[in-house]
């Protein structure tokens, strides 16, 4: 199977690297330092689950690729629409495309782009980042990705695509009955956890433990599941609980992408998270306080690092 991983980050940079490092026939398409650094060097994992440094492929341009048989789009969500605007050249006539990005709008947009024909929708569980240019570093959550089709339920080719990418070590790959139900699953823990992190910027170690931020955090959950049933979308009703559980288990100084992007003062995907719903709830006539509250305040800094308001950041 030959995979172009678009997006060499912390999420496609591991994924895609077990996938080579297994034998699979993977192209990165990258840009600026990380792209220098797939050309230049080996790409290194480093994982409690094995570390891997191995040589790979990496291209600037899709044309460079041409066609393969499954694409996984691993770009920030604010990336998305250009990035998705560009796969033409990679696509065959049989050419399945994934989105892994945070959130729950990444499938509508690959389909206006390339055709829901093409389009599995996707989330994935993973504590990973880029280090260093080239170096990416996995620091907690056994790897999981997990995808189906569009209109739910398992295909003959995406058993074939789950056979293919099971190969590669450290990660699980599955199939869901119910992708959308499993994207809000991960939505429901990973945008109130995010918003609340980045406010906060406090490890989660420090935060969690505190009843009044807690409390907000479970407010915030339950504003999720009020939208997802809005929208069709049911979920467990012990979901909250178990999202805490899981919170609970993260290993302390663990701090999102969101708030890491907040404090290192770049673009985040705030928009995605926090800003999803906060508009989609305005769409069904839920109410999400906590969220329109988070929004609201990680606004000024999402809009300094775009370049739209300007002030002197310490």
């Amino acid at each position: 199977m030959r995979v172009a991983v678009v997006g060499a980050g912390g999420l496609g940079g591991y994924f895609g690297g077990r996938w080579a490092a297994a034998g699979l026939d993977v192209v990165f398409l990258a840009r600026g330092a990380q792209l220098a650094a797939l050309r230049a060097r080996e790409l290194r994992i480093a994982s409690p689950l094995g570390d891997v440094a191995l040589r790979v492929r990496a291209e600037d341009r899709a044309a460079a690729i041409g066609e393969v048989d499954l694409v996984l789009v691993a770009t920030k969500t604010w990336q998305l629409a250009e990035a998705a605007a560009g796969l033409a050249p990679l696509l065959g006539g049989g050419t399945a495309v994934v989105g892994v990005q945070n959130g729950v709008e990444a499938s509508a947009v690959l389909s206006a782009a390339v055709g829901a024909e093409r389009v599995l929708a996707g989330t994935c569980r993973i504590i990973s980042y880029l280090a260093a240019p080239g170096e990416i570093r996995h620091v907690g959550v056994q790897p999981t990705l997990t995808f189906g089709e569009l209109s739910g339920g398992a295909s003959e080719r995406c058993e074939r695509i789950r056979d293919a990418l099971a190969r590669g070590g450290g990660m699980t790959v599955r199939l869901a009955d119910d992708i959308e139900a499993e994207i809000w699953r991960k939505f429901l823990f990973f945008a109130p956890v995010s918003g609340i992190g980045a406010v906060t910027q406090a490890p989660v170690g420090v935060w969690r433990r505190i009843d009044e931020v807690r409390e907000r955090l479970v407010a915030a959950m339950e504003e999720v599941r009020a939208v997802a049933a809005a929208r069709g979308v049911t979920l467990p009703e012990d979901l909250v609980s178990e999202s805490l559980d899981f919170l609970d288990r993260l290993p302390p100084e663990g701090t999102s992408s969101l708030q890491r992007d907040v404090r290192d003062g770049r673009r985040t995907e705030l928009e995605a998270l926090c800003g999803a719903m906060v508009r989609l709830g305005r769409e069904h006539g839920v109410a999400t306080p906590v969220h329109a509250a988070v929004y609201a305040f990680l606004l000024p800094r999402e809009l300094h690092a775009q370049g739209v308001v300007d002030w002197p950041v310490g």
